[in-house]
């Protein structure tokens, strides 16, 4: 589940991260024009990308629960944030969340991380 988990994360921010850079039409749609705080995303974005990408190589179980239930909350936050649930981002962040969720759940109840 670690594996599929820091997989998923590239996976998405992979392309996303190259459409905030390059500031696709759809980005735009979703995200909204670029500002500063699009900018704070894209950083945290490349921060979560990079991480995952470390820890695909990097056997620390406690570095990938961290970064994970860090992900959790503030994907469960976003739609207070962004106040709907109708924004593609949100939606994503819904189901990368329990997924992530699920991970986190194997995590504790293997012992892997005691």
């Amino acid at each position: 589940m670690i594996l599929a988990s820091l997989f998923l994360n590239i996976i998405v921010l992979v392309p996303v991260c190259f459409a905030l850079i390059i500031n696709a039409e759809k980005v735009q749609r979703t995200a909204g024009t670029f500002t500063p705080a699009r900018g704070v995303l894209l950083a945290m974005y490349l921060t979560i990308l990079v991480a995952s990408l470390i820890l695909l190589f990097v056997n620390e179980p406690k570095l990938v629960f961290s970064l994970l239930v860090m992900q959790i909350m503030y994907k469960f936050i976003s739609p207070f944030t962004v106040k709907t649930l109708n924004n593609p981002i949100v939606i994503s962040n819904l189901l990368i969340a329990a997924f992530h969720l699920f991970t986190v759940y194997v995590m504790f109840n293997s012992g892997s991380l005691f």
